[in-house]
């Protein structure tokens, strides 16, 4: 859209829309406010009431722990130099440990010897924080020095120190920052890439980094160098060096919208913007620049499709010579999912109607050469692999794992061959008897919609069978198969039958599968999941009274709008730290980053679509009878407000809705759980909800709560 046509569109800008004046429940947005903190106690109070006091629960979740706790688990290493490191929770360590061992310990199998670097639980205790591992980035070749991220409770915000793996101790007067959402990058030892909170005027309207800059040890952080200033609307800025040996260079990325983006080279004489869309992405390999196409892109008379991988060289490229090389093109039933790189190779994942297929391609003077990798295992399982050095090897480590097969570990020397087994992660629940099939449902308008389906083998057909569907849609978020040892713990082992739906809004088909659901046309995606809903009880696999939903973030508020527009579809709802007041949702920490996806609702024309997917604002508890719901949240979620949560449960008891339960995790960030511990209780109070629901036992919290204030 050009500019001259944006201005009208803006003038149009309604701030009322979003006001609070019309809220009963805005105090409840007030993250740590006392009376908020009272009504979610006492919220919790009544679910665990209703959900945990039943000897049932508890030994779920001791099941549960046990599992997400166990040794057993695959330890997945990552290579930095001489060591294979891996970060490790289990019961003796519920925040986790930092710990490397060598490659050829690793190899041996048997009792791994792995060497502590740094103990997070030791650490929190020792300084009375609730330290949650963020990761590290390390400084190439030596891996010796550190930049460790930390977050207080398990928020995106988080604290930066840096790190010393030889001494394994924090570097006195080192580089660090204070709680924000930052971004680190080391150019050498004693400078780095920063982007943090500076002061007034330096984030985003999304609340995260505008301004990035070089810093040098030894000065304050007050006097490091601006090398880039994005805009107020942008939604985040950053700055990154590049140290592959022979093409060390230093990037300067520009996020616009979540979708959007442009990218410079910064050189000795200055930025130059790397020529592209600013809706595909690039990335740069050695001399090569690889584009990922949202967006059809025409050049020089050639159109190239929205979703294709395009190459070039990079230095020709910079100089305006603009001669590309189709790495990827879909077709109805193919999209491009991602890639990485080795030393020498550049490795390409696909799918074809959600299933995945590997290549190896290998530039050379002839053009690229590609061959099909073959990572073992036969049937719907996930495939996928990543270098185990990009800089030095062309090693693979490769993962085969399925909603019913364990997953296993693989190395592949030089990106050939079948691979060696590293680690298999023994089952975690009964399986036998269960079977994995992929179906299509027809949405509203025609559309055939994939979905996984896991059930026991001869599945009886007569609309009797408790059913869990899954979905989020969103983002373009592919979801694939995947072993899930809590799913098929709590629920698989059971009997019972378990769905994943791939709805438009996420990314199994491509650009064209998330472009469809964006914003004026979001009903598309709660169509398709409607769809998938109505195909399982027109199968009889299921029927509305024993189907229930589960999704969170985005999938929460899908959840809430299966609530409010298809009620009568489900039997249950789970819905997690989900978005559900549209009106408001900009305004709302990472909210502004969002509106890509779903429109901005201070633009009158815009918030006319936005309001029919407002669950917040489209529920009414005089006039439907909704599902039994759990809705849960938690306090340190800094990305997806917990007041989403609390206001649409607020608002539902305010109207005599006893079928609503809430549970709000103090710790935990958007992920729900800081730790084990945390997350098996979560999902045994879930998993506790759904089954007593869907078999008969309606539970319920809220008959009888005065929903305004505190008890």
């Amino acid at each position: 859209m050009s500019r001259a046509l944006l201005l009208p569109l803006l003038l149009l800008a309604v701030p009322a829309l979003a006001g609070e004046e019309d809220d009963p429940f805005v105090w409840l947005e007030e993250v740590e406010g006392e009376e908020a903190l009272e009504w979610a106690k006492a919220r919790n109070a009544e679910s665990e009431a209703a959900l945990t006091e039943d000897p049932a629960f508890d030994a779920l979740r001791k099941e549960l722990q046990a599992i997400y706790d166990s040794d057993a688990r695959i330890p997945y290493p990552s290579q930095m130099g001489a060591y294979w490191y891996n970060f490790w929770k289990d019961g003796e360590h519920p925040r986790g440990v930092w710990r490397r061992t060598s490659r050829q310990a690793y190899l041996a199998g048997g009792d791994i010897p792995w060497e502590v670097v740094l103990d997070v639980d030791a650490l929190g205790k020792a300084e009375g924080e609730s330290w949650v591992w963020h990761g590290a980035r390390c400084l190439p070749p030596e891996y010796r020095r550190c930049l460790v991220n930390l977050s207080p409770g398990g928020s995106d915000a988080e604290v930066m120190r840096e790190f010393d793996t030889v001494d394994k101790a924090f570097v006195e007067g080192g580089f660090s920052l204070p709680e924000a959402k930052s971004g680190v990058h080391w150019i050498d030892q004693d400078t780095i890439f920063v982007q943090t909170d500076f002061g007034e005027g330096s984030l985003t309207d999304s609340g995260y980094p505008r301004i990035a800059k070089r810093w040098r040890r030894g000065t304050p952080l007050s006097e490091a160098e601006v090398v880039f200033e994005g805009r107020q609307e942008d939604i985040s800025v950053g700055a990154y060096h590049s140290h592959q040996p022979g093409y060390e260079r230093d990037f300067v990325y520009q996020g616009l919208t979540f979708y959007t983006n442009k990218v410079f080279l910064l050189g000795k004489k200055g930025l130059q913007e790397i020529d592209k869309p600013d809706s595909a992405n690039v990335s740069v390999w050695k001399d090569h620049a690889l584009f990922e196409l949202r967006d059809d892109w025409t050049i020089d008379g050639v159109t190239y499709k929205k979703g294709s991988l395009l190459a070039a060289s990079f230095k020709k490229w910079m100089k305006g010579k603009k001669q590309v090389t189709v790495l990827f093109e879909p077709t109805d039933s193919t999209s491009y999912q991602g890639l990485d790189v080795t030393r020498d190779h550049l490795l390409l994942t696909t799918l074809d109607d959600v299933k995945d297929q590997i290549e190896v391609l290998t530039p050379g003077k002839k053009g690229w050469a590609r061959r099909p990798l073959a990572v073992g295992g036969e049937g719907l399982l996930r495939r996928s692999a990543s270098a185990v050095d990009s800089d030095h090897s062309n090693d693979l480590f490769a993962t085969v794992s399925g909603y019913t097969t364990p997953s296993t570990l693989l190395l592949i020397e030089d990106a050939t061959g079948t691979g060696t087994e590293l680690a298999s992660l023994p089952a975690q629940f009964d399986a036998d008897g269960l079977t994995v099939t992929q179906h299509f449902a027809t949405s509203k308008d025609g559309t055939k919609i994939p979905y996984f389906q896991v059930a026991p083998e001869g599945l009886e057909l007569d609309g009797d069978n408790p059913t869990l569907l899954y979905g989020y849609g969103g983002f373009e978020v592919s979801l694939r198969p995947g072993y899930s040892a809590g799913v098929g713990k709590a629920w698989l082992e059971k009997g019972y039958v378990y769905v994943v739906a791939n709805i438009r809004g996420g990314g199994e088909y491509g650009p064209r599968w998330h472009q469809a659901a964006l914003k004026a046309n979001r009903h598309k995606a709660y169509e398709d999941f409607a769809a998938v809903g109505e195909d399982l009880v027109a199968r009889k696999v299921t029927s509305a009274d024993k189907l229930g939903i589960r999704g969170g973030s985005n999938g929460g508020l899908l959840m809430g709008n299966m609530l409010t527009m298809y009620p009568d579809h489900w039997g249950a709802i789970v819905c997690q730290v989900p978005l559900l007041d549209m009106r408001r949702y900009s305004k709302l920490l990472a909210g502004a980053s969002w509106m890509g996806e779903y429109g901005n609702p201070d633009i009158a024309e815009e918030w006319a679509f936005i309001q029919t997917f407002s669950p917040y604002h489209t529920v009414d508890v005089a006039k439907v009878d909704y599902p039994t719901i759990l809705f849960t949240t938690s306090t340190r979620d800094d990305r997806v407000h917990p007041g989403h949560a609390r206001k649409m449960v607020a608002k539902m008891l305010e109207g005599g809705e006893d079928g609503v339960l809430y549970y709000e995790n103090m710790e935990g960030g958007h992920g729900g759980a800081a730790d084990n511990t945390q997350r098996a209780t979560i999902d045994a109070m879930i998993y506790t909800f759904l089954e007593r629901t869907l078999t008969g036992e309606v539970v319920g919290g809220g008959e009888g709560t005065d929903a305004g204030g505190t008890e």
